[in-house]
């Protein structure tokens, strides 16, 4: 799921120079969107499904440390699913909804109330769906599950106690990371919040990987 997750960011970058296309203007996105075609729209189609994948990742890691404090599995497991469920919910615009807007965008005369409204609805669903659900709902669960399951990691005896460790640390990073929006942030960002984001989720990508390996070693 992490290395499926990486590529999919890395492939959205070269072909779309997500996520730094976002801070430009509606039309301009809308552009570069429809330009990138149906294999644009398909890449973001895999990206989602890694949102999808991390919910059995979560039942699945659970399962395999039941050693555990069944209480802290329990509760990492739903934080976990819900983890998934709004990424899911933050990415699922992309490969849907923004195809069909930045078709009516081309067919929009420039200046014109249809593209106002264009620009209007592609905002409001980056700021609710992305802003709101996918980037601080999302980064949350995220970093909570990542605190719980290195706790849990730390108390089985199928991996070193180790492995846990940096799941703490870089999963209190990220709930540190959804706060980027919050209060007097909301119009334009925490900066410290956004700089430490895309760091926190390569340091949270090897971390699995490195879990992962301990297990089945």
């Amino acid at each position: 799921m992490p290395i499926a997750f990486n590529a999919s960011f890395a492939l959205l970058g070269a072909r779309f120079d997500y996520p730094d296309i976002l801070r430009q203007p509606t039309a301009e996105v809308l552009e570069r969107f429809r330009r990138g075609g149906t294999t644009l729209v398909l890449v973001w189609w895999g990206f989602v499904l890694t949102a999808v994948l991390f919910a059995p990742l979560v039942v699945l890691l659970s399962a395999a440390i039941a050693d555990a404090d069944s209480t802290l599995l329990s509760i990492a497991t739903t934080v976990g699913v819900l983890a998934a469920v709004v990424q899911f919910l933050g990415l699922i615009r992309w490969p849907f909804l923004v195809p069909y807007l930045a078709r009516e965008a081309e067919a929009a005369a420039p200046g014109s109330a249809r593209q106002e409204s264009i620009d209007i609805v592609f905002q409001s669903f980056n700021r609710y769906l992305g802003v709101g659900v996918g980037e601080h709902l999302g980064y949350a669960f995220t970093g909570a599950w990542s605190v719980l399951a290195g706790i849990a990691l730390s108390q089985t005896d199928f991996v070193p106690a180790w492995v846990g460790v940096p799941g703490i640390v870089i999963g209190a990073g990220l709930l540190l990371c959804s706060l980027e929006f919050v209060g007097r942030h909301e119009a334009t960002g925490w900066g410290f919040a956004g700089t430490l984001t895309p760091i926190a989720y390569v340091l949270w990508s090897i971390w699995l990987v490195i879990a992962g390996i301990s297990l089945i070693a």
